[in-house]
């Protein structure tokens, strides 16, 4: 099915749906990044003794990190699912 629809595109259309593949995993890695920033900032809130109450922030940044990943997961196999059907409409 998909060698189907890749014959019939032009190559203008091709190399769109290439570009469109790059981003996609570029948008991946950015939000992997970002989701281990947040993974080191928690794990440094937790390693401050002094102050106590930053701990509660350091379970947050953990929490942010997690759904950050879950949501850049899902978020790149879903595009990756409509490209593969070749539906760019609903994008």
């Amino acid at each position: 099915m998909e060698n189907d629809f890749e014959s019939e595109l032009i190559i203008r259309d091709y190399l769109a749906r290439q570009r469109t593949k790059l981003a996609n995993q570029r948008t991946l890695l950015s939000f992997i990044r970002t989701s281990l920033y947040f993974l080191v900032s928690g794990i440094a809130l937790f390693e401050v003794e002094k102050l106590d109450h930053v701990k509660e922030l350091g379970y947050l940044a953990l929490a942010l990190s997690l759904t950050i990943l879950g949501t850049g997961i899902y978020s790149f196999f879903s595009t990756k699912k409509k490209l593969k059907k070749g539906n760019y409409l609903n994008m």
